[in-house]
């Protein structure tokens, strides 16, 4: 069929054509900003689960919302070499500016900027803080050098300007587990701060399994700070919504077996849906799509995921974490006790710890238990063997 119509769109964070199954979510969250905007309390939403599910799809949804409905933004992506202030700074001067200039403003938003001009000028120990901030920084304000008090002013500004203009600003951060936990510590601290001063500022945020053990470490409080809601895989019938409903929306059909396989094939996970419902249209030679075009299709599809999506976390591995990995997938998929994997490597579970924490810190792994590890990548079990193919 037409490739030029093909409503699928997989790729890192783009809007499928159809998000199914997320609309209770994207409610709840929003009335959470909402009550926010409104002076009332609410907790700040995390967002978690592995690779594929879609958060950073559903943060974009719920973002693009909240601003069509007169709530600003702060967007954020933590990579792993970057320091917290200067994932901030950029986008919270944007934001800060565009409140400054709204005929409604005072002074609340100037005296924001002061603030993030002191916080940007001291933290002399984050070489990598770059904004540019026209305004002359206010003694006392965000200038004593600890990332928490400074911090905590910071927020404390920027949610004032929120207030002054009857509205609220919103972080989004995603790949939080990518932030080093003294900073995160720090971050935790000062949301808390603007939570009790009842502030209209909050964070709806995302990342990998790993997160809820992180903030716990780095604040025993954050689980009655923030709701953290799981982000999975989608039952049966809203993956096949998620397939057949953009089919339909070009007049076109699919036969009810090829859904059933592209949902049995991806497991439910949105990104992978994308990209197997993607080659499914463009091998059809026309409408319907059928159960031997997704058959087709699935060869070019997992072939582009190894090319891609699985490939690129693949080179980032060191030859004994890929071992290490590789004799996790002979165990299967699922998760697997460290004895278990230390057995399959004949290596003693002490050894191999140093190689299990810096998949785990690389986003590549995650204990869903205690003494258990799991692939954060739905199928790299398959995809090693692929790549891998002889063991031991």
């Amino acid at each position: 069929m037409d490739p030029r119509r093909n409503p699928f769109t997989p790729g890192a964070g783009s809007q499928p054509p159809e998000l199914a199954g997320r609309d209770e979510l994207i409610e709840r969250i929003a009335i959470y900003i909402d009550r926010i905007a409104m002076g009332r309390q609410a907790r700040s939403v995390i967002l978690y689960g592995v690779r594929g599910v879609g958060k950073t799809v559903l943060l974009g949804k719920v973002r693009a919302e909240a601003e069509a409905r007169g709530i600003f933004s702060v967007r954020v992506e933590a990579p792993e070499d970057r320091s917290l202030p200067a994932l901030l700074a950029g986008p919270l001067r944007a934001t800060l500016l565009k409140l400054d200039r709204l005929e409604s403003a005072k002074t609340g938003a100037k005296r924001a900027l002061k603030a993030l001009a002191s916080f940007a000028k001291l933290k002399v120990s984050y070489q990598d803080v770059e904004v540019a901030i026209d305004l002359a920084p206010e003694p006392g304000l965000a200038d004593s050098g600890d990332l928490e008090l400074d911090l905590t002013d910071l927020f404390a500004a920027v949610g004032e300007a929120a207030r002054e203009r009857g509205t609220a600003v919103v972080i989004y951060m995603d790949e939080i587990q990518y932030i080093r936990e003294q900073e995160l510590a720090a971050f935790i601290s000062a949301m808390h701060a603007t939570a009790q001063a009842n502030l209209p500022l909050t964070m709806v945020g995302a990342g990998l399994p790993q997160l809820l053990a992180q903030m716990g470490r780095a604040k025993s409080y954050s689980e009655r700070l923030f709701e953290f809601h799981e982000v999975s895989r989608l039952n049966p019938g809203a993956a096949a919504n998620a397939i057949t409903l953009p089919i339909e929306r070009e007049d076109e059909e699919i036969e009810p077996a090829a859904v059933r396989a592209i949902v049995e094939a991806t497991q439910g996970y949105p990104y992978y849906i994308q990209e197997f419902s993607k080659h499914a249209w463009d091998l059809a030679f026309c409408s319907p799509i059928t159960l031997q075009d997704v058959a087709n299709a699935t060869v070019t599809a997992v072939a582009e995921l190894d090319a891609s999506f699985f490939r690129v976390r693949f080179d980032r591995l060191t030859p004994t974490e890929k071992r290490y990995m590789r004799a996790m997938a002979e165990l299967g998929e699922g998760s697997h006790r460290s004895g278990d994997i230390a057995d399959m490597l004949g290596k003693q579970v002490t050894q191999l710890a140093p190689i299990r924490n810096s998949l785990i810190k690389k986003g590549m792994l995650y204990s869903p238990a205690h003494g258990d590890t799991a692939f954060t990548v739905p199928m790299f079990d398959a995809f090693m063997k692929r790549i891998m193919p002889a063991w031991p």
